[in-house]
């Protein structure tokens, strides 16, 4: 059985190689597929210093429940478990029988019901054009937009209809609670709508190193206005724990565009992109090798995008979406 390594398609740094290891690293044992996790993590994941993670405490802590009679299932709950010390859902362990995962979203509460906005905000005939769902709100003044995932499939036929629908609107809501991410590709698509000069979105880099903070000079991400159909009044995008990824993504390049703002709650993080490895023992794991940092050249929103306005949902009542009118309020207010 050969090991491999992938490193994925990164945009930022349009890179694709195989690795071939040695077939020699073939091991089931435990205590070898532990060392091998805990060192590939060691020299490089990315964001050890900005979530102020001891590896050297970690490794201390679960390399001593492991024993010669460690199972399969004991020994992928450990590995797990020393994953889910790095609270990064880029992370996971893959084996025949599970996933391990860590859950960024259930750090905060749950911020989004399809159903109250469903019940209460839109008409019933709502329209969907692709990954979109979108209608008028507050008496035709505002269009609401709904973006559950970056698919990979928008394109600028379904945003001329829909930014032609809402040209004459006071403002947009872009809806990205709970949206976990997917194609980067979405990103650029989207918000070149939005802007109307070439802007600096954010600064990434890359683990160039073994050493924590061995990275890459940092790289700006730029972006051109679209030449064509663009939208410049407000818009205000709704975001919680559950926007991650590509819709953290999103939400930091928001900082650079002066006519969008976050509402909500802090995002879930996810701006490190992710590499993936196989273990001696055929298990393959992926973590974040990449930093984005913010246009200060900051790394810390991996933690969570922080929202412009904080505003949390009321489960008292089950008739209001909070975040949605407090989008409403800011658009209205001169």
């Amino acid at each position: 059985m050969k090991k491999y390594i992938i490193l994925l398609m990164l945009p930022l740094f349009a890179a694709c190689q195989s690795v071939i290891l040695d077939e020699d690293l073939e091991s089931t044992n435990a205590k070898t597929n532990f060392d091998y996790l805990w060192k590939q993590c060691d020299e490089k994941y990315s964001y050890f210093d900005v979530k102020g993670i001891d590896w050297d405490a970690v490794k201390a802590k679960y390399s001593s429940k492991i024993t010669n009679k460690t199972s399969d299932e004991e020994l992928f709950k450990i590995l797990g478990s020393m994953l889910s010390e790095l609270k990064d859902d880029h992370t996971n362990l893959i084996s025949y029988f599970d996933i391990s995962r860590f859950g960024v979203k259930y750090l905060g509460q749950d911020n989004f019901d399809w159903r109250i906005i469903e019940d209460n905000y839109l008409p019933r005939n709502y329209k969907i054009t692709g990954p979109f769902t979108h209608d008028f709100m507050a008496n035709k003044k505002v269009g609401y937009i709904r973006f559950p995932s970056f698919t990979g499939t928008v394109d600028d036929n379904q945003l001329d209809f829909i930014l032609n629908r809402y040209k004459n609107t006071e403002g947009l809501i872009i809806d990205l609670r709970e949206n976990g991410g997917g194609a980067v590709t979405d990103i650029f698509t989207l918000l070149s709508r939005f802007i109307e000069k070439e802007t600096t979105l954010y600064y990434s880099r890359i683990k160039t190193g073994k050493g924590h903070n061995d990275f890459s000079d940092p790289k700006p991400c730029k972006l051109k206005p679209y030449d064509g159909i663009r939208y410049k009044n407000k818009v205000m995008v709704l975001v919680d724990r559950g926007t991650y990824s590509a819709g953290s993504f999103t939400s930091l390049a928001t900082k650079a565009i002066p006519n969008m703002i976050l509402v909500g709650d802090t995002t879930g993080g996810g701006l490190g992109l992710p590499n993936g490895g196989q273990l001696p023992n055929g298990w393959t794991y992926r973590f974040s090798i990449t930093q984005t940092l913010n246009l200060d050249k900051k790394p810390d929103w991996e933690k969570g995008v922080p929202a412009d306005i904080k505003v949390l949902i009321d489960w008292k009542d089950r008739l209001h979406d909070e975040i949605i009118d407090r989008a409403l309020l800011e658009i209205q207010r001169k």
